[in-house]
């Protein structure tokens, strides 16, 4: 293998395929990066087995061949590495990997090649094509549900609902649950593939991992826009994720995702709309003296006088008490809560206010999003909050 590239996209693309391998790998060559100089392009594969991706630049190949260097330290090589236009690559006697930039020359140990499992490719058409601006707003609103704790496989994952006219992504870890609801109208759609997906089963759990680390990516390439495109593909229990020459694969889920549509309360007693702002700087002051392990604070709103309280207290903190003036409809209520899982959903929301909806200290409480002309609430984002019961 003997080529150049411009350096800056390699090690671009070296930093997004690394993340992928993990320091519990079992089988010593998943801890290594596959290069393939083939035709005019350098292509860069790491797999965990779980998770595979595959980046591919341009360069200029005098020699095609491949080669597997250790993720870990070409990552941090090309790291420590001043800029530099072009790169040369190129493969000694001893299959090992030649490395020039500049005034700097190094030599990696590399393995064998042959070792390196295979990367699924995709076979069908991509079902869905959403711009990367309704992915990272999907990703970061669903996401502060997702299970930690693995005890439960399926709740580590997305959970996406196809449905004729909407896309329903959600998480739940029990104590809380998070719901955006993406119109088909706003993405791309292959009406065959959609159909194909939905009748076989109209519900797939996708791993955290896999679009973390798509939102990762997105967020810090400098050359992805807004509008640019996420190509997904979804066949036989894997999904595929294409954009700026990146593809990425994952195993979905097996298992069957809790039903949670009837958690989720059809009217409230109690409407709070609140400025997001002073709501959770309000709550991050209570959590600094929540007492218990479960982190308690309480929402007490007195619809008399329309004041709306936060308070906390703990036998070694001391105690707090924020008052706050906003508009209150309904009954008044005073409700237990986790202050993170709270917090949580506020930081959620993208509008200015916030909508709180309530009917009892023991129902779950829902977070909505609020029209900035109307008031009215917005009904593509719901997330919902189980109060500690007392």
């Amino acid at each position: 293998m003997k080529l150049t590239c411009i350096q800056d996209n390699l090690k671009k693309s070296i930093q997004a395929c690394e993340k992928v391998v993990t320091k519990r790998n079992t089988l010593p060559i998943l801890n290594n990066l596959l290069l393939e100089a083939d035709k005019n392009s350098l292509k860069i594969e790491a797999t965990n087995l779980e998770i595979g991706i595959i980046a591919k630049i341009g360069a200029k190949v005098e020699k095609t061949g491949r080669i597997a260097v250790p993720a870990k330290l070409i990552s941090s090589f090309f790291s420590n590495l001043p800029s530099g236009e072009k790169i040369s690559l190129e493969t000694d006697k001893e299959e090992n990997l030649k490395i020039k930039s500049g005034s700097n020359k190094t030599i990696i140990k590399s393995n064998i090649a042959d070792d390196f499992p295979l990367i699924p490719l995709k076979v069908k058409e991509f079902i869905l094509k959403i711009p990367a601006i309704f992915f990272r707003m999907i990703f970061s609103k669903v996401s502060p549900a997702i299970a930690i704790n693995e005890a439960r496989q399926e709740l580590t994952g997305f959970n996406l609902i196809l449905k004729e006219e909407e896309l329903f992504w959600a998480a739940t870890d029990s104590f809380r649950l998070s719901e955006y609801k993406l119109e088909r109208k706003n993405i791309e759609v292959d009406e065959a593939e959609y159909m194909r997906v939905a009748q076989n089963g109209s519900e797939i759990i996708i791993p955290f991992n896999v679009l973390a680390e798509i939102n990762r990516i997105i967020s810090t390439d400098l050359n992805m826009e807004d509008n640019n495109k996420i190509n997904i593909s979804i066949e036989e229990g894997q999904i595929f994720f294409e954009f700026n020459r990146i593809k990425i694969v994952s195993r979905l889920i097996n298992g069957k995702y809790p039903e949670y549509k009837h958690i989720i309360p059809n009217k409230y007693e109690t409407k709070l709309i609140c400025d997001k702002i002073t709501l959770q700087n309000g709550i991050k002051l209570a959590g600094l003296f929540a007492s218990g392990n479960s982190n308690e604070i309480r929402l007490k709103i007195d619809s008399q006088k329309k004041n709306v309280f936060l308070l906390a207290s703990g036998s070694e903190t001391g105690e707090n008490s924020t008052e706050l003036k906003y508009d209150v409809h309904g009954p008044s209520q005073e409700v237990v809560f986790n202050a993170k899982y709270l917090l949580d959903g506020v930081l959620a929301v993208s509008t200015k206010e916030v909508m709180i909806l309530i009917n009892n200290d023991t129902s779950p409480i829902a977070i909505k999003e609020v029209s900035g002309k109307t008031k009215e609430e917005l009904n593509d984002f719901i997330y919902i909050v189980m109060p500690i019961k007392k």
